[in-house]
């Protein structure tokens, strides 16, 4: 590490705040956001419900819709459902598809659920819907990689969509503004530890 004085620091802090000044003045534009969390990691559906929340913070509307998921309680439910006018969430599936063991009735459950939020994203009173674990709808051809990429790209012009699960099909992250990928460096669960309440749910 280099040891600088005070002086040295704060010459270097200025120059990198001009820099920094610069490249912000050029970025002017405001635009709804297509996002996309995948990977192996965990943390996809956490980072997308923090979004919800910051949303929710600004007053604006927020539709929430998780596929695979619903089987259980879970602690954002709780908090969500304080804030009705802001925030309708939906979780409508049954568990994943190792619990369920029914094809047909996983397509149907994902049919019903991808037609919600459709329903959000084409209803102006939403700013903002996430589609929670619809890459695994996706990976197991519950639905078309096409058919999403068709509502997703019509929506409205300032409307946010975020769309969370492991394996995300390339052309969704083609498509997608902002992709980020989870990876797994280290999970309690490979040592025993199950799922906790206020960490997974």
């Amino acid at each position: 590490m280099i040891e600088r004085t005070p002086e040295q620091h704060a010459e270097k802090m200025k120059k990198k705040q001009v820099a920094h000044d610069k490249i912000m003045a050029t970025k002017t534009q405001e635009k709804g956001l297509l996002i996309v969390h995948t990977g192996k990691g965990k943390g996809k559906t956490t980072a997308a419900l923090g979004m919800v929340v910051r949303a929710i913070g600004h007053g604006r509307k927020v539709g929430v819709v998780q596929f695979v998921k619903g089987a259980m309680t879970t602690g954002e439910k709780a908090v969500f459902d304080a804030f009705p006018e802001r925030v309708d969430f939906k979780p409508m599936g049954e568990g994943f598809t190792w619990n369920t063991q029914d094809r047909e009735r996983d397509i149907a459950l994902t049919r019903t659920a991808w037609e919600e939020v459709k329903r959000m994203i084409a209803d102006p009173a939403y700013d903002m819907v996430l589609a929670d674990e619809l890459n695994i709808a996706l990976r197991y051809d519950y639905l078309p990689v096409d058919e999403v990429l068709e509502a997703v790209s019509a929506r409205a012009e300032m409307k946010h969509v975020i769309i969370t699960g492991r394996n995300a099909p390339e052309a969704l992250i083609e498509a997608a503004d902002l992709v980020t990928e989870m990876t797994l460096v280290k999970h309690p669960f490979r040592s025993g530890v199950k799922a906790q309440a206020g960490i997974e749910y």
